[in-house]
C-alpha cells in the first residue's frame, strides 16, 4: 500500500561539513494494506522526518514515495491529502481554536472532496457527525457549537483523530500524538486510536517513545537510528517481545534513551508486575 524506496534527506546541505545532517540514509519500506506499525528510536533517528517526507511536508533529495499504486513524490503536502490523514504531537495544531467543533467536522470531511458551490451545511451531516462523537465517549456530541480552543488537550486530540479518519485516509500518521497528555488522558486517546484503526482497517504508522506502547499496539514494529531502520519485526515474533528484548535492541544499535524513555523505564521496572 505504501511504498518508500532509496529515500535520503539530508538538512544544512550548503553548510560546513560538520553541520550536514543525513536525517534518512537510503531508507526502503514496504508497507502492507492494514498494517499499524509502530515506529520507535532515539532523539534525531529519523522518525518524524520519516512521516514528514512521507506526508509531503519536507521535499526527498533521493527516492521515492508510493500511496496505493500512485506515485507521490512529486505532489504538494496539500494534494497528498487525499491519500493521508495526519494527528500532530501538538493538540493545539490539528484543529482550528477559533471555530466550533462541528465546523471543524464540516471542514475536515470535505478535505479531499471536489469543490463545489453548492451549501455545505445540512442536517444528516450534524447526526452524522453526533453518532461518531458519540463513540468517543467524551460528551462531545453535547458540545457541538463549542470553540474548540476551550476544549481539553485529551478532548481536542481526540476530535483531531476523528477529523483525520472520517473519509477513511488510505494512510494515517500519528506523529507522537499523546506525547503531550497526561498518562491516563494519553491511554484513552491510545485506545481509541487502536477502535478506530482497527474498526476501518487503517494502514496506520504511529510514532511514540513509549516502549510499553510500541509493543503493545499494532502489527509491527520498527527501529531507528542514525537514518536507517535497524529493527523491523513483524506478527507472531512482534507479540513474543518483552520491554527487556527491546532495551537489548537500543544497545545493539547504541541507542541512547531519551528521556522520556528513561522514565518509562523506571515507571515499568518499578511500578509493574
Amino acid at each position: 500500500m505504501l511504498k518508500v524506496n532509496n529515500v535520503t534527506k539530508i538538512f544544512n546541505k550548503s553548510l560546513n561539513e560538520e553541520d550536514i545532517k543525513v536525517a534518512l540514509d537510503n531508507v526502503s519500506l514496504n508497507v502492507n494494506d492494514g498494517d499499524f506499525i509502530t515506529v520507535i528510536g532515539g532523539n534525531g533517528s529519523g522518525k518524524s522526518t520519516l512521516l514528514n517526507v512521507i506526508s509531503g511536508a519536507l521535499d526527498l533529495d533521493e527516492g521515492s514515495i508510493i500511496i496505493d499504486d500512485a506515485n507521490v513524490t512529486k505532489l504538494l503536502e496539500h494534494r497528498r491529502a487525499t491519500y493521508i490523514g495526519i494527528v500532530f504531537q501538538d493538540p493545539l495544531q490539528g484543529t482550528a481554536a477559533n471555530m466550533s467543533v462541528i465546523e471543524n467536522l464540516l471542514v475536515a470531511s470535505r478535505r479531499a472532496k471536489a469543490k463545489t458551490l453548492k451549501w455545505g451545511f445540512n442536517k444528516k451531516d450534524t447526526e452524522e457527525f453526533k453518532e461518531k462523537l458519540k463513540e468517543l465517549n467524551l460528551g462531545l456530541e453535547n458540545r457541538l457549537n463549542q470553540k474548540v480552543g476551550l476544549l481539553s488537550g485529551g478532548q481536542r486530540q481526540a476530535l483531531t483523530l476523528l477529523m483525520a479518519t472520517l473519509d477513511k485516509p488510505k494512510l494515517l500518521l500519528l506523529d507522537e500524538h499523546t506525547a503531550a497528555l497526561d498518562p491516563k488522558t494519553s491511554k484513552t486517546v491510545l485506545e481509541l486510536t487502536e477502535k478506530i484503526v482497527t474498526t476501518n482497517n487503517l494502514t496506520t504508522i504511529m510514532i511514540t517513545h513509549n516502549m510499553r506502547d510500541a509493543l503493545r499496539y499494532g502489527n509491527r514494529l520498527l527501529m531507528l537510528s542514525e537514518g536507517k531502520i535497524v529493527f523491523d519485526v513483524a506478527g507472531e515474533e512482534k507479540k513474543k517481545l518483552s520491554i527487556e528484548d527491546l532495551l537489548k535492541k537500543f544497545d545493539e544499535a547504541n541507542i541512547e534513551l531519551t528521556d522520556q524513555m528513561i522514565l518509562n523505564k523506571w515507571y515499568l521496572f518499578t511500578f509493574m508486575p
